[in-house]
């Protein structure tokens, strides 16, 4: 596919992301703030918590306090992460989060287990259960997403025909629910995506649903996220997920006892798409101070590229 697309979407997920995996406590105030210099910066949408067991993830132990302490701006969408029943009921119980229910799934069933201790079998029987809860409180399933879909640790490479395997298992759940999803997400959880792979596997989905409309959930474990996004845009992907100034990672996909690596950097992304004319809505200055807000609160420094080169606004202005 030759015409990158003219605008793209980013859903930010730095502060769940972020924090859920930082070694030291993060307070609830500096979470707060990160949110709200976010919610400046021109993003529609910003996972801003992750409601997990607090045993196995402490950073997010504070979740409700979180959700009920930033700024609501009315042009933003502020959601959560859950993973189970009692997740998604704290979700519920939270204040003004953006609802919006998936069905999940994993073409690595080992990583399922490792990471939701279900296999393949009671995985499906967990999403038919929580679509019966959104149901009950009237959540809209618009989403289907795939962990996993470009290889893993725990069980190697991930073929296409997996992929679509994968994601044919999802579409069979909603067709028992009468539910079309609007969009599928690709998650390349554990690193493993090059430029071929993305588009050797998205153009695997096209052939067998041409209509089908694909989001990308990008790693930066081997610092090939941004080109990873680029053959997304090549192949018309105009949903993306990303994490300023690249924070985060997931304390169980990672390799040797390492977490994995955080999302695409938000500002990073930007930047490309601003260089080529594609509108993200983004004001990449402000995302860059966003950035540096995220750097301090943690207080290392983080992988993201731009917030230290700048971009060219500034040099070009003083070059014409």
């Amino acid at each position: 596919m030759s015409d990158l697309p003219r605008s793209i979407q980013i859903h930010e997920e730095g502060p769940r992301e972020g924090f859920q995996i930082e070694p030291g406590p993060i307070s609830t105030a500096d979470k707060i703030s990160l949110i709200d210099a976010l919610s400046e910066t021109g993003l529609s949408e910003i996972q801003t918590s992750s409601f997990v067991n607090p045993k196995k993830v402490p950073g997010w132990a504070d979740a409700e306090a979180v959700v009920s302490g930033f700024k609501r701006h009315k042009d933003v969408k502020y959601t959560g992460l859950w993973l189970n029943e009692r997740g998604l009921e704290r979700a519920l119980a939270a204040d003004d989060l953006y609802m919006r229910g998936s069905i999940s799934n994993v073409a690595s069933e080992a990583f399922m287990i490792r990471n939701t201790n279900r296999d393949r079998k009671e995985n499906i029987r967990v999403q038919h259960a929580q679509i019966e809860i959104y149901k009950k409180h009237n959540i809209p399933v618009a989403r289907g997403g795939v962990m996993a879909a470009f290889g893993c640790n725990f069980e190697g490479e991930i073929s296409p025909a997996k992929v679509i395997e994968t994601i044919q298992e999802i579409i069979d759940i909603a067709n028992e629910h009468d539910i079309e999803l609007e969009y599928y997400s690709l998650a390349d959880t554990m690193g493993w995506a090059s430029p071929h792979s993305i588009k050797r596997v998205i153009g695997a989905i096209r052939d067998k649903w041409p209509d089908i409309k694909i989001a990308l959930h990008l790693h930066d474990t081997r610092g090939l996220g941004v080109a990873n996004a680029y053959a997304g845009l090549e192949m018309g992907v105009t949903s993306f997920d990303a994490s300023v100034a690249g924070l985060g990672g997931c304390p169980f996909a990672g390799k040797d006892g390492k977490p994995a690596a955080g999302n695409v950097c938000t500002e990073d992304l930007v930047f490309m798409c601003d260089e080529m004319g594609i509108e993200t809505g983004v004001d990449l200055e402000k995302l860059i101070e966003a950035s540096l807000l995220a750097e301090r609160i943690v207080g290392h420094d983080l992988p993201g590229s731009v917030k230290n080169g700048g971009s060219l606004a500034e040099l070009r202005r003083r070059f014409a």
